[in-house]
């Protein structure tokens, strides 16, 4: 920990790990994700230990699913993105994946937040794009998150490298991260250590840290 300009300067997991200024993001484990991934049955218990250890130390959890509007409803963008997807070259053949309330758009039953905890839907990759999550961040004093789910090479980095831009420290959990292709996620992990502004730790590691608060 750094101090300068009246500033207090983060640069290590240790640092952040404070539940003043760091919570929890639990990213889009929900039914029909964590079903597509082979390793789903561990990200999922990974991420529920990550949750339990920031409830019992009073740690702020927040936690994103992703949405689809109805085919309709949808605008270009996502429409190009749906039907890369699921393989279509006809805007007329996309089905809405996730539509809200569904049983796939669901998070898994051993995540269900707690009382004091929320969820923001999103219609986007990064979960700070369209949603209430800076915002409700900012409002409590938050400068910092740990961030679990599914999937690292699809959402968890854009999230990350949109959040580094807002001025936050993103923590990234790599083992309770899940990729639907792994080499893709070796890659976004390469990438964001190239980048800088980020920082990695494992569940073990952060769940300890958590735990001494």
């Amino acid at each position: 920990m750094r101090k300068a300009y009246g500033l207090t300067i983060a640069q290590t997991v240790e640092d952040a790990c404070d539940p003043a200024r760091m919570a929890l993001l639990i990213y889009d484990m929900q039914a029909g994700i964590v079903e597509q991934l082979p390793e789903g049955k561990r990200i999922l218990d990974a991420c529920v230990r990550l949750r339990e250890a920031a409830r019992a130390s009073g740690f702020r959890v927040f936690y994103t699913r992703h949405m689809s509007l109805p085919v309709a409803a949808a605008g270009v963008s996502q429409l190009r993105t749906a039907m890369l997807w699921q393989h279509v070259d006809d805007p007329g053949q996309v089905r809405s994946a996730f539509p809200q309330g569904s049983p796939q758009y669901q998070l898994v039953p051993e995540l269900t937040p707690g009382p004091d905890e929320v969820v923001f839907d999103k219609i986007t990759m990064s979960a700070f794009a369209a949603t209430p999550l800076d915002i409700a961040l900012r409002d409590c004093g938050i400068d910092a998150f740990a961030i679990a789910g599914i999937a690292l090479e699809v959402g968890i980095e854009p999230t990350v490298r949109h959040a580094m831009d807002l001025g936050y420290l993103p923590i990234v959990v790599t083992d309770a991260c899940g990729t639907g292709n792994p080499e893709a996620g070796e890659r976004s992990l390469a990438t964001l250590a190239f980048t800088g502004g980020s920082l990695t730790t494992d569940t073990a590691a952060l769940s300890s840290l958590i735990a001494q608060h």
